[in-house]
């Protein structure tokens, strides 16, 4: 798992636009400077797909913000996008303000992948926030039970200051 930055200052701020104001034009924005950064890692990815929102949350934003960062990148890397590779099995409640265990028990078992369309795949995984890594854990053990061959997980920035950390 990598993150390009830490969540704090103006990425926190256009990821809040991206993801509450529905300023989708960010997801293009970010996508083009956050691209460099993934042509550096060097991951030999076959299939992207993003952590999927449930139905209700869906249903009130519109859209999944993560799609509209990874769409122009899986455009760039010539990679396949399909994001019905992973969905909600159960609608959970949203993570912020939840303990680490809290997290975790949260979306235990909330994930269920499609083995037509990850089975022996390179899958990146991507996310916009990482905090304790919770909800990528959940959904990387589905993808790898329906026989993905490998997951990398990608997210935009990762929130360190609330472990004490300010390094990506």
């Amino acid at each position: 798992m990598r993150s390009w930055l830490v969540f704090e200052g103006p990425i926190r701020q256009a990821l809040h636009n991206l993801k509450y104001r529905r300023n989708m034009a960010l997801g293009d924005a970010l996508a083009q400077h956050f691209e460099e950064y993934v042509g550096t890692l060097g991951w030999p990815i076959d299939v992207v797909v993003p952590v999927p929102l449930g139905k209700e949350r869906i249903k009130e934003r519109g859209y999944n913000q993560v799609g509209l960062v990874a769409m122009p990148l899986v455009a760039a890397n010539h990679w396949r996008y399909v994001p019905r590779a992973l969905v909600r099995s159960r609608e959970t409640k949203s993570q912020v303000g939840l303990t680490p265990a809290e997290r975790k028990e949260n979306v235990a078992g909330a994930f269920q992948a499609d083995a037509a369309l990850v089975s022996e795949a390179t899958v990146l995984l991507m996310d916009d926030v990482a905090t304790t890594g919770a909800t990528v854990t959940a959904c990387t053990a589905a993808l790898l039970d329906a026989g993905a061959k490998s997951v990398y997980v990608l997210t935009l920035a990762r929130a360190l200051p609330h472990h004490g950390l300010t390094n990506v």
